[in-house]
C-alpha cells in the first residue's frame, strides 16, 4: 500500500510540475527595462498624479529584432486604416477619399460614391471599419465631418464596397452627433465593432469654449463614446445615465478629443486615447456609463498657459481617472492592441500613433495598469495618425505625411 501511495503522489507531483513548466513557457516574456521614463522634457504643470505609475512610467526596450519598412509615400493625409480579409489595407484620406493598398504598397484608385465631407481644419474622412461579415456582405462603416445647419457634425455612414472595388454602393448616413457646432476642430472620429456586432464611435467636444461644457451634458452627443446599431439607433444594453433627457446611444462621457479606440484582446475591455490641451493627454479604460471628467478635471492647462477651472482640479468623486497620461503631450491618435505572439514580448501591448510626439508609443499593460513605455520609429520624424495589425500579424501605420509603414520582426 505504501508503494501505491508513493506512486500516486509522485505522479501527481509530476503532473503539477509539468503544468507549471508549460505555464512558464507560455508566459509572455518581459522587455528589458531602461530604468527611466522615455519622457525627459519638463512637464507643463506640477499637478501630482492620482497614483504611482499614472505618468512617466519607466521605459522598456523591445529585445526582439524588428524592422520597419515604408511601403508607400504616395498617400495624401491618410487618417484611418483597417485590414480587409485578404490582407490588403483599406485607408481613408482626409480630403474624402478611400483607397485599397496592397501589402506591398501598391495604391489603388480613389473609391467613389462617398458622401461629401467638410475637410476644413481637423475635419475630413476619418475612421473606418469593416463589417464582421464583410466577406459575405462587403459592408463598410466610416466617420466623417459633415456640413450642417449651424456648422458641422461628426457623422457616421455605411455602404457596400462594390464587387469591382471602384465605388461604394448605397452610401447612407446613419448617425449624427448633434448639435452642430461652428468649429472645425475635435471631431473624435474612430469607429469599431464590439463583440455584440454593434458600433462604438468616438466624438469630440469640438474644442471651442462654447461647446466644451457639452462633454458633460447627457443631452448632447459631443465628447462621448456612443454605441449604436448598424442602422444608427441606440444599441440594446447601453448604460443608463441618471440625468434627465440622457441620449440612449451614450456609452461614456466627459471626453475631449478621443482619436483612438481599441478592444483589449484578452479582457474585452474598451480602451481609448484622448488629446488633452497643453498637457494631459490620456489613455482610459472605458467603462459603460462612466464619466471621464473633461473639462471638470484635467492634468493639462490652456494653450495660453492659463489654468482650466477655478480652481483647477485633477480629481473629483464620480469622475474617472485616466489609466495613464502624458505631460507634455504626444497627441495620441489611432491605436491597436497587439494580438498573438509573433513578437512574443508585444502580446496584448497597446500601440498608439503619436502626432506631435512623432513616434509610435508602446504601452505595456498589466492588470489594467501601464507598467512600461517605449517609443518606436522616433527617428522617422513622422506624425503617426493611425495603426492597425494586419492579417499577417505585422503592424501597419499611416502618417500625416502620406507614408504607410509595415513593422514586424526581422
Amino acid at each position: 500500500m505504501k508503494c501505491v501511495r508513493w506512486s500516486i503522489t509522485l505522479a501527481v507531483a509530476l503532473i503539477v510540475l509539468n503544468g507549471c513548466k508549460k505555464d512558464d513557457k507560455d508566459e509572455k516574456p518581459d522587455s528589458p527595462s531602461t530604468g527611466k521614463p522615455v519622457e525627459t522634457k519638463p512637464a507643463n504643470t506640477n499637478y501630482p498624479p492620482a497614483f504611482t505609475g499614472q505618468t512617466r512610467i519607466n521605459g522598456v526596450r523591445t529585445s526582439a529584432a524588428i524592422q520597419s519598412t515604408v511601403l508607400t509615400s504616395s498617400l495624401t493625409a491618410p487618417w484611418g486604416i483597417t485590414s480587409l480579409p485578404d490582407g490588403r489595407l483599406l485607408i481613408t484620406e482626409k480630403a474624402g477619399r478611400m483607397r485599397i493598398v496592397t501589402s506591398t504598397g501598391a495604391v489603388g484608385n480613389a473609391i467613389t460614391g462617398i458622401p461629401a465631407v467638410n475637410a476644413s481644419g481637423q475635419g475630413g474622412l476619418l475612421g473606418i471599419t469593416i463589417d464582421p461579415q464583410f466577406s459575405s456582405n462587403r459592408m463598410l462603416y466610416w466617420v466623417f465631418s459633415e456640413s450642417a445647419s449651424g456648422g458641422t457634425v461628426t457623422a457616421v455612414a455605411k455602404g457596400r464596397l462594390a464587387d469591382s472595388e471602384t465605388s461604394i454602393e448605397n452610401a447612407t448616413v446613419i448617425y449624427r452627433a448633434n448639435p452642430a457646432i461652428a468649429s472645425d476642430l475635435h471631431y473624435g472620429g474612430r469607429i469599431l465593432f464590439d463583440k455584440t456586432g454593434n458600433l462604438l464611435v468616438s466624438t469630440g467636444e469640438r474644442s471651442i469654449l462654447a461647446s466644451r461644457p457639452l462633454a458633460q451634458s447627457v443631452t448632447a452627443a459631443l465628447g462621448k463614446i456612443v454605441r449604436i446599431t448598424t442602422s444608427g439607433s441606440a444599441a440594446p444594453g447601453n448604460p443608463t445615465f441618471s440625468q434627465s433627457g440622457a441620449l440612449p446611444e451614450m456609452y461614456s462621457m466627459g471626453h475631449r478629443n478621443p482619436q483612438g479606440i481599441a478592444i483589449h484582446p484578452k479582457t474585452g475591455d474598451l480602451w481609448q486615447s484622448e488629446h488633452g490641451p497643453r498637457g494631459g493627454d490620456e489613455i482610459n479604460r472605458v467603462q459603460p456609463g462612466a464619466n471621464y471628467g473633461w473639462p471638470t478635471i484635467t492634468y493639462g492647462i490652456e494653450y495660453s498657459g492659463a489654468a482650466i477651472g477655478n480652481p483647477p482640479i485633477q480629481q473629483k468623486d464620480g469622475l474617472e481617472q485616466p489609466v495613464y497620461y502624458w505631460d507634455p503631450v504626444i497627441s495620441p491618435s489611432g491605436m491597436t492592441f497587439y494580438k498573438g505572439n509573433r513578437i512574443a514580448e508585444w502580446e496584448n501591448d497597446l500601440f498608439i500613433g503619436a502626432l506631435s510626439g512623432t513616434h509610435i508609443a508602446r504601452l505595456v499593460i498589466k492588470d489594467n495598469k501601464v507598467v512600461g513605455e517605449e517609443r518606436l520609429l522616433e527617428s522617422e520624424g513622422q506624425r503617426f495618425r493611425d495603426i492597425t495589425q494586419g492579417k499577417d500579424e505585422a503592424l501597419y501605420a499611416i502618417t500625416d505625411g502620406g507614408r504607410l509603414y509595415r513593422i514586424d520582426k526581422q
